[in-house]
């Protein structure tokens, strides 16, 4: 199935080389900071952060994506630390671990916004929102869509981040939350360079949405796609390679994530499934709150830390 819903999203995964430019250095007794620019799928200019442990020995690497919250001028930057929620700073906290870590604006974002740039709000927030919808349009009306893009971008960051010093085969990741854990959902099962993938706040099919009258986010509109699939069907295609799904019991956006996720261990058919799906329910809403951040950092460490010790 793995092939057939590929070649429905009609994506291609990126396996070559690289090139980008360095924008700007910031350093830490930690960490050092790296604004870079290369390009996505369409030619288009992607800026990113790469982090680079300086007092930890390197034990793997993440591509971590942002969220949306309603706020397109802040991409890259929230979760690189450097302003928006402290709860997804997720790159300095890693960095502090050993883990390098790429986080790029994703597609309507912050640099990546048509009137504006940077992490200031636009005077007329219907310009970013209007921006996010025609790119969305726009696809639908040629026979693609957002997702396809936002795949194909995510597959150029893993490319990206495989190229750095320290960073193994078996030691690369994935992980975003809200809107960051659909591109998560929908990049992992076509891309067998990500080991370890975490989807935060996004595990909710479909037809749960449907029923509830929960909003779909605009990649997430792909033309006749629940007349053959839903989330289910794109987790089982992660086995034999892990991944956490990490919910709460009071978010719309992750409600039937325990259903969701016995299905999909019962469906694989193979023995022991927990030890590569794994799920976590927390108590709370959407928002992301210390206890689900920090079990999610250390959810990495401990694989990464378990990759190396073994032979």
């Amino acid at each position: 199935m793995t092939n057939e819903i590929k070649k429905y999203l009609g994506i291609t995964i990126h396996q070559s080389k690289v090139e980008s430019k360095l924008i700007d250095t910031y350093e830490t007794d930690e960490f050092k900071r790296l604004l870079i620019e290369y390009l996505g799928s369409e030619n288009d200019k992607i800026r990113a952060y790469l982090f680079i442990p300086k007092a930890r020995q390197i034990i793997g690497g993440i591509l971590v994506h942002h969220q949306h919250n309603g706020q397109r001028h802040l991409g890259k930057s929230e979760v690189a630390g450097i302003s928006g929620d402290p709860y997804q700073f997720f790159c300095p906290e890693l960095a502090k671990e050993g883990i390098i870590s790429l986080a790029p604006d994703s597609i309507c974002f912050e640099d990546r916004r048509t009137n504006k740039s940077g992490i200031e709000p636009d005077s007329n927030p219907d310009n970013d929102w209007l921006q996010h919808y025609n790119e969305m349009c726009y696809r639908i009306l040629r026979g693609k869509s957002l997702m396809k893009k936002v795949i194909e971008d995510s597959s150029i960051g893993i490319s990206l981040l495989m190229q750095q010093k320290g960073i193994e085969i078996n030691n690369v990741g994935i992980l975003g939350h809200s809107y960051g854990g659909n591109t998560v959902i929908f990049h992992s099962p076509f891309d067998d360079r990500i080991k370890y993938s975490c989807s935060s706040g996004a595990v909710c099919s479909y037809k749960t949405k449907f029923a509830n009258n929960t909003g779909i986010e605009m990649a997430e509109v792909i033309p006749n796609f629940t007349t053959k699939y839903d989330i289910d069907d794109l987790l089982k295609l992660v086995y034999p390679r892990q991944i956490l799904i990490v919910s709460a019991d009071s978010d719309k956006y992750s409600q039937d994530a325990k259903q969701i996720y016995q299905s999909v261990k019962k469906e694989i058919g193979k023995p022991n499934p927990e030890k590569n799906y794994h799920c976590k329910e927390f108590q709370g809403g959407h928002k992301l709150d210390q206890q689900r951040f920090e079990y999610i950092i250390n959810w990495f460490v401990n694989k990464f830390k378990e990759r190396k010790a073994s032979p």
